[in-house]
């Protein structure tokens, strides 16, 4: 049995490490559970003494996941110098509005050359960073070896070990392989790619066309509306996503087209539920209020905004979406003018991204 359990590990590259994951909502635990059933040493941080102590005193995180039995490798802390304090491998599972204060204080207690990974999904309105970005720009240069984790993904089924596909991004691809390596098991399946602009511009802006799904849904215009939201949608981000400089090529993977289904169609899907409420009638406090977890796509409205205009590009689902959220359009009125919009040819995204490719590599 130990001979078998060693090829086992052996397979899916699972030589043991010490990980830092921070953030224990539901997304972070699911991580720190999956790499803990993975057989590494998992600390889990939270910036509360009170959920720290409860997390390991029943092995449950009943706030986000109730009733899910948690390893008994996977420890809870509310010190995040002791959190980090010898990790091989530092996860970044907080929301995208607080990676910049906690990067701040993981600075301040270690400049140990660290594996860095992010797992959230965001643009930071008015810098325009992208996560990775905001990493960089406050962590030492010492833990800048830099992942992005990414793609349909929903914690409640990760914890419940249903199939999941996910792609780890980096520059670096020997250190997204090492980000394989950790995570990758019979239920979690991790590919590689060095596209980190597309992997965290699909990321981002997939909770921008969801909150609009939700919209449709909850003003009752069923499947037909849905289905050109998506679609249309998908165009917008590969649109700003190229001209940022991906490649076009990953908005039709898992972290492109994947994560855009799953989270336009999902009730898991906190951006989905919040636009359904938008468009049954609730105001956006009102609705933020009730959701009890940060709902990403509404930050991320306004950066997207802001970015369509500084590369100049047509993102007419954003730029609807900006209206109902910040200037209060209503729901109904914002679809009636996406719908009256001067007739274009549905290709004509798709030419002008190849052109802008061709420019770029003198095609």
């Amino acid at each position: 049995m130990q001979e078998l359990e060693s090829e086992t590990e052996e397979e899916f590259g699972l030589a043991k490490l010490q990980i830092a994951v921070l953030g224990a909502g539901s997304w972070g635990t699911a991580l720190a559970m999956v790499l803990a059933e993975n057989h590494h040493q998992v600390r889990l941080w939270t910036h509360t003494e009170a959920q720290a102590e409860k997390i390991n005193e029943s092995h449950q995180n009943e706030k986000y996941l109730p009733g899910i039995e948690l390893p008994e490798n996977l420890i809870a802390y509310s010190n995040i110098e002791e959190a980090v304090t010898s990790a091989e491998m530092i996860v970044f599972a907080v929301p995208a509005k607080a990676t910049r204060e906690v990067a701040e204080k993981v600075n301040l207690v270690t400049k140990k050359p660290s594996v860095i990974v992010h797992v959230s999904k965001g643009i930071e309105p008015d810098t325009h960073l992208r996560i990775s970005e905001i990493l960089e720009d406050t962590l030492s240069e010492a833990m800048t070896d830099l992942v992005v984790l990414s793609g349909p993904s929903h914690a409640e089924e990760v914890v419940k070990r249903h199939p999941t596909t996910v792609t780890a991004a980096s520059k670096n691809i020997e250190a997204a392989k090492q980000v394989q390596d950790a995570f990758m098991n019979q239920h979690f399946r991790v590919y590689t790619n060095n596209d980190v602009i597309g992997v965290e511009v699909g990321g981002a802006l997939k909770n921008i066309i969801a909150l609009a799904a939700g919209i449709t849904d909850g003003l009752g215009y069923g499947d037909n509306a849905k289905a050109a939201l998506i679609t249309r949608g998908l165009a917008e981000i590969a649109r700003l996503g190229t001209k940022m400089g991906a490649n076009p090529l990953t908005f039709s993977g898992l972290t492109g087209v994947g994560d855009l289904i799953v989270t336009c169609t999902s009730v898991h899907s906190r951006n989905w539920r919040a636009g359904n409420m938008l468009g049954k009638g609730h105001k956006l406090d009102e609705v933020l209020d009730s959701m009890g977890m940060v709902v990403e796509g509404v930050r991320t409205t306004k950066a997207a905004y802001q970015l369509a205009d500084k590369y100049q590009v047509s993102m007419p689902i954003t730029k609807a979406l900006y209206h109902v959220l910040f200037e209060n359009v209503h729901p109904k009125e914002a679809v009636d003018q996406l719908m009256a919009r001067v007739k274009t040819h549905e290709m004509e995204d798709l030419v002008n991204i190849l052109e802008d490719q061709d420019e770029k590599t003198g095609g």
